[in-house]
Parts: C-alpha cells; structure tokens; sequence
C-alpha cells in the first residue's frame, strides 16, 4: 500500500481481506506523528483538568486514579476479589462484576515498580492508550491512508468523553487489545489476532466484540479458502482462542456462584446491568426528554445518537469485515444494555472504527476546515472532561 498522504489506497471490502500487513516495528516509525498529537491532546486535556482540580483544592492524579470504579480496580489488585457491598433492598454488588486482566496488570507493575496501586493502575491505563492510538493509526492508514491515520487517532483523543483514557480504567487496555487483535486479522496473523482477542475478553465485558470479529472473520476465511474445511490449523485456533478469555471468566464465575451459565449475569444483575435490548434505556430517554436531568446524562444521548449516525455512514463505506462484526456488537451491547446510562459514552470509547468516516473526510477537506472541526472538538472534549471529573455527580 503507497504510504503518500496524496495517494488512496486500494479499499479491501467486506468479502476480501487484505493481505499481510507489515510488521508493527517497521510501521511505528509512519504511527509516530500521530501518537505525539495524541499525547499532547490528552496532555493538554490533564493539564486543564489540573488547573481546575487545584482551584478546588483536589490532587488531580487522585481524581484520575482513584474515581469511581477505579477503586474497584485497585481493590481487587490489592486484595484480590472478595469485596461485595449490600443494600437495604436486598441488592448485593459485587467485585465479581468486574474481569481480571486489568487488576492484574496493575498488581504486575506495582511489583517491578516504586509506585502504589493508584499509580500502577494510571501508569498501564496510559501505555496502554498510546498503544492503543498506535494500532488505531495503523489500521486507518491501512483503509485510508496516513493523513485520514492521523485524524483518525486525532479525533480518538478528543473525543467529549476522552477523559476516560486518562484515567484508571479499563477503556484503554480493551481498546489497545482489541485494535492490535484487529490489525492482526486484517493481515491473517491468526494466532495474534486469537490470543489478543482472547486477553481483551479479559478486561472488560464488551471485549466480546473483538472476539467476535475474529470468529466470524475466521469462519469467512474457512468457508472462503476451502469449502472442504481444509483450513490452516492456525485460523481454527484463532477462531478458539478469540473467546476464551471472555467465556473463561465468565463460566468461572458461574461456577463459583453456583449456576455456570448465569451466575456472572446474575451478579451483573446486582449492578443494575442487564441485555434487554434497549428497553430500559429507552425509559430512561422518554424520562430525560420530559424531564431534562443533568448535563451529563443529555451529553451521553447526544453521543449515543451520534454513534448511531456514524455507524450508518461506516456500513456505506462497506469496511472490512472484522471492523463491522467488531464496531456493531460494541454497539449493540451498548444501546441494547439497561442501567447505567451515564456510561454508555464510555462504552463507546473502544468504537474507534466509527471515526473513520469522519476522518476520511476531513483528510480530504481543506486544512483549514479540518483545523477548525479539530479545535471545536478539542473545547468541547477538554472542558466536558474537567466537568465530568470536577463537578458532575453521576459516575462515569
């Protein structure tokens, strides 16, 4: 694929993956620009959040370690699972709702590093956004060439709910693992995409999605390549491996509890959290639209509604066939779940492929409009994020 910023590259389509891709070594170098804009955006992002934390007399680094869930994360690196909390009601919440791999990563770094958990859990959530911007960029560049790449991580980093891959979540680690796994994929590294999809199952609930992509991708690939089933063995252990990781914890848990098929929903359950294809949230928005609540709550249905748009314009743009698998069950889980409305922007954040179209037009527009669609969104993004952090009360 010519690497010119002037030059479209062949577009693979839904029903012909594209060839090997180069190695990521040979390719960080091209990622380079990118990941330094979005350094400085989410930089720029934590030295505003910074500025206003300190006027309320609060340690910024403890608001983005130490907010909501995070607390979670750090108590189970510390301590392991175990911790519940019950209510009058009879509703139980337990630490059981929440998947191992991050936990663990942090329990690793605080080890080898002189850092508290709090540290170690900002630490990994950042590595593992600028890994993530990284194979972000390699994938756009693939479809669209380096300067729709380069947006397309741009636009990543600012976006309103951006914040998030600051902080000490888990966003950035299913984000990075699944955009590597779909890298992977997309250049037939089967056993890469397989064992990276299975550990991105690992981290959050929706990691899913991912392995999804690869399953349905290898099972294309197998009924493509040999209509015999004489397929590589490594596209059938990649079509394994994908869901492992997801489907391990979430049988463990069942089994722990007592019902290995529904014992994890059932903690879910406890959260408030549940499939039921969008008819809890669409309550909460006929509620909202009658009785207007907080910003926060009218920000995330503007966002919602505008991933809606974009993934209509993603499916015209007929992409390929892991990224469409992957972006729409990110997005099914997402609308079709009840509870927690105020964290479905967060949800979202590892839909990136829904920014390619915007990306591929701004990188054919004039710098200027693109300068200025870059900026709108940087304001929007730096102060919604100081908002959520400093004066919203709902949890992310």
């Amino acid at each position: 694929m010519s690497t010119s910023t002037t030059t479209t590259p062949a577009r693979p389509t839904r029903t012909d993956l594209p060839r090997p891709l180069p190695l990521p070594r040979s390719a960080l170098r091209r990622a380079l620009p990118a990941l330094g804009l979005f350094a400085a955006a989410r930089l720029t992002g934590i030295l505003l959040l910074s500025a206003a934390a300190w006027r309320l007399d609060r340690n910024p680094l403890a608001i983005l370690g130490t907010s909501w869930d995070s607390r979670w994360y750090t108590g189970i690196a510390a301590h392991g699972y175990g911790r519940s909390l019950a209510f009058e009601d009879g509703v139980i919440q337990s630490d059981l709702a929440f998947f191992p791999l991050y936990p663990a990563l942090i329990r690793l770094a605080s080890a080898v590093l002189p850092t508290g958990p709090t540290g170690a859990a900002l630490l990994v959530s950042w590595v593992a956004a600028a890994a993530a911007a990284v194979a972000v960029y390699l994938i756009g560049e693939r479809l669209h060439g380096r300067r729709a790449a380069t947006l397309l991580v741009l636009l990543w980093g600012l976006l309103p709910h951006s914040v998030v891959l600051t902080m000490a979540y888990t966003e950035p680690v299913l984000t990075a693992l699944s955009a590597w796994s779909l890298y992977a994929v997309l250049g037939r590294h089967w056993l890469w995409a397989g064992a990276l999809a299975s550990l991105a199952g690992l981290s959050r609930p929706n990691g899913i999605a991912v392995a999804a992509a690869v399953v349905v991708a290898a099972a294309y690939e197998i009924w493509r390549g040999d209509r015999q089933g004489r397929a590589a063995p490594a596209v059938w252990l990649a079509a394994a491996l994908a869901p492992a990781g997801w489907g391990g914890y979430v049988l463990g848990v069942g089994v722990l509890r007592g019902d290995p098929l529904g014992g994890y929903f059932a903690v879910q359950a406890g959260w408030t959290s549940r499939f039921d294809l969008g008819l809890g949230s669409l309550r909460f928005v006929k509620h909202l639209l009658r009785d207007p609540d907080q910003l926060s709550f009218a920000m995330v249905l503007v966002i919602v509604a505008v991933a809606l748009l974009l993934f209509a314009l993603f499916v015209l743009d007929r992409p390929p066939l892991p990224l469409l698998v992957y972006t729409a069950v990110l997005l099914l889980i997402t609308v079709g779940g009840s509870g927690f409305f105020e964290s479905k922007a967060r949800f979202l954040l590892p839909a990136f492929p829904l920014l390619l179209p915007p990306a591929a037009a701004m990188a054919k527009t004039r710098p200027g409009a693109a300068v200025l669609v870059t900026v709108a969104l940087a304001g929007l993004s730096f102060s919604y994020g100081t908002y959520l952090l400093t004066i919203a009360p709902t949890p992310l």
